[in-house]
């Protein structure tokens, strides 16, 4: 089983920036792809940026030069440092890990952009 805790979200002003922290428990194999995912307000869930085993990234066109995506994994820690935050960003921001063919997901983080 995998259990994952988003921390790192609030109110930012546009320009301002956040960084998401999600602690991965459980077991993580070599071959899990972690990600971040958000919900805009009345919208779909949708991909921000993924991290495979072999270190390669993918960012959104929306967040790409913004959005930086890392991990830590002596001590199971993924992280997503966001710069320059629109409005437009907000949104509840949810970690993902898929393992196989089971995506597992934590609770999600609400970040707000607003003057």
């Amino acid at each position: 089983q995998v259990h994952l805790v988003e921390s790192g979200g609030g109110l930012v002003q546009p320009g301002g920036s956040l960084r998401l922290s999600c602690a991965v428990s459980g077991n993580i194999y070599s071959s899990t792809v972690l990600g971040w995912y958000r919900q805009p307000p009345g919208k779909n869930r949708e991909l921000v940026a993924t991290i495979r085993p072999d270190g390669r990234l993918r960012y959104a066109e929306s967040v790409k030069g913004r959005y930086t995506i890392s991990r830590d994994k002596e001590q199971k820690m993924l992280y997503l440092q966001m710069d320059n935050l629109k409005p437009e960003d907000t949104a509840v921001y949810y970690c993902n890990v898929l393992r196989g063919s089971v995506d597992y997901w934590g609770q999600g983080t609400q970040v707000t952009v607003s003057s």
